[in-house]
């Protein structure tokens, strides 16, 4: 199932069949090297929260486990960011770049690989995140994130999503072997992106953006 250029697409996080968030992207490329989507600043976006409005980082995991939630239409804040799904991967990088579009570091999401769909009016891919993340600089200076959650999560078995935690740092360190080496996709390619100026930020969220989760074999 291939995605194509231009197409507005949906990237949701799930987390035991529920949604955690949904960004629409825009399709810059979809070929053997992977899916490459544009995530443009102020899209509207969905993020799920507590009743209240609180966000995962809010409370402690077993709470935020066991309050209420549901999906809360928000705005990507953030300068636009290009996000990279290579096949098959467990994993994804993000272009992140400053208010003047200029590149600024790789985030690597670790990850179960993304499962497409696609229902016509609206189409897209669900992925699982994994918490734990690699930040590195245009030099390919790099530094694990987010450990913390990670083990915070890892002591609930009975409510985490990540059963195997060695084959997420075993992934992490793959990737890292990448970045130290420059190879692709962290040899420069698309640093220096500028998107197509007729992408307009999309102002709501297609019809079926919520329709169920995917279901992983």
């Amino acid at each position: 199932m291939g995605f194509e250029p231009g197409r507005l697409i949906l990237h949701r996080d799930t987390h035991h069949g529920r949604i955690a968030f949904v960004h629409p992207g825009r399709v810059v490329s979809d070929d053997d090297r992977g899916l490459l989507i544009w995530v443009a600043r102020g899209s509207v976006i969905a993020v799920e929260t507590t009743l209240d409005g609180r966000f995962p980082r809010d409370l402690a995991f077993a709470d935020w486990m066991a309050a209420e939630r549901a999906p809360r239409i928000a705005r990507w804040r953030g300068p636009g960011v290009l996000r990279f799904f290579p096949p098959g991967a467990n994993h994804s990088v993000w272009f992140f770049r400053d208010d003047e579009g200029v590149f600024t570091r790789y985030y690597v999401n670790l990850e179960e690989p993304a499962v497409r769909w696609d229902d016509g009016v609206a189409a897209g891919i669900d992925v699982v995140d994994q918490d734990l993340d690699i930040v590195a600089g245009p030099d390919r200076t790099w530094w694990w994130k987010d450990e913390d959650d990670f083990a915070e999560r890892l002591a609930h078995p009975d409510l985490y999503w990540v059963p195997d935690e060695a084959a997420v740092w075993a992934e992490g360190h793959r990737v890292i072997k990448k970045i130290e080496s420059g190879e692709f996709p962290f040899d420069g390619t698309w640093t220096g992106f500028r998107p197509d100026p007729s992408w307009p930020a999309p102002e709501e969220l297609p019809q079926g953006w919520d329709r169920p989760v995917v279901a992983r074999a």
